[in-house]
């Protein structure tokens, strides 16, 4: 849980940075906030020092550390966060997202199976209509986005929890994290989410807070279920669940970089081929066997 746990805190950092965005960071703010974080350091200090702990020097430079940072943060996004540092970070987390795939897709032992399970997956996909309905979703996030100023603090919330648990990162990272233990896709996705939310929240206000709980139960729901059904996974079925979903991650870095748009909704099943692949095929083979 701890990739759901870290995405959802990066969501109401985020949340809380836009929020002062939309009200306004004056200068008050940021003093009052320069306060609270040299008490708490203070207060970090003290009780490091009866405890033995943490070290007080140790818990001084961290206070003053953060108070600076909080300086920092405070005066660049006083007017938002401009589109050329949006796009910057975002371009530097599509690169990293890209090398995460590739080091999961290395990991397989069986390049055949991969491809049948991607064709396979795809095909699949492709009869559901899995990316029509995440883009019919994402629409709806998009038509809530357009109510500008006179948008609601329903409106943020819905549009917020809409954009972050719709695609297909948030299923493989937490499929992931609750098969393999690997929260690597999700801590990129702490990222993306975290930027994004400043973004909301300056526009919609509180609202887009509260959907920080939409992601943790939507992931996290996802990642126990996957945690429960691990232990009936063989680990050669993992390592290939695990390399198909870091072709999946590579389509989804590719696409944040304006590459290529993949259509990573309709190849989702693909992941799931595997599990039935191989007691499918030792079935298959028994049969073989036992013909005379």
């Amino acid at each position: 849980m701890w990739g759901t746990i870290v995405n959802t805190a990066a969501i109401l950092i985020g949340s809380l940075l836009g929020v002062l965005i939309y009200k306004g960071i004056s200068r008050k703010v940021l003093l009052t906030g320069v306060a609270v974080l040299a008490l708490l350091s203070a207060a970090i200090t003290v009780i490091g020092r009866f405890t033995n702990s943490i070290h007080p020097f140790t818990a001084l430079t961290a206070g003053a550390s953060a108070c600076l940072l909080w300086l920092i943060i405070g005066i660049l996004l006083r007017n938002g966060l401009s589109e050329a540092y949006s796009n910057i970070i975002m371009q530097g987390i599509g690169l990293a997202v890209v090398v995460i795939g590739i080091i999961s897709s290395l990991e397989t032992r069986n390049m055949v199976l991969v491809i049948i399970s991607l064709v396979l997956g795809g095909l699949i996909g492709q009869a559901l209509g899995i990316e029509k309905r995440l883009d019919a979703l994402g629409m709806i996030a998009q038509n809530k986005l357009k109510g500008g100023e006179h948008s609601t603090v329903s409106q943020g919330f819905v549009s917020a929890s809409l954009i972050f648990c719709v695609g297909a990162m948030a299923i493989v990272g937490s499929l992931e994290a609750g098969l393999m233990g690997n929260y690597l896709t999700l801590y990129a996705k702490s990222m993306l989410d975290g930027i994004t939310s400043i973004v909301l929240a300056s526009t919609f206000g509180v609202g887009v807070l509260f959907s920080a709980l939409s992601v943790f139960v939507y992931q996290g729901a996802i990642t126990l279920a996957a945690g429960f059904l691990s232990p009936y996974l063989s680990d050669v079925v993992v390592v290939e669940m695990t390399a198909i979903g870091g072709i999946l991650i590579i389509g989804i870095g590719l696409s944040m970089l304006n590459i290529r748009k993949f259509n990573i909704g309709n190849l989702l099943p693909a992941i799931f081929i595997p599990p039935v692949y191989f007691p499918l095929a030792g079935l298959i083979r028994q049969l073989l066997e036992s013909l005379p």
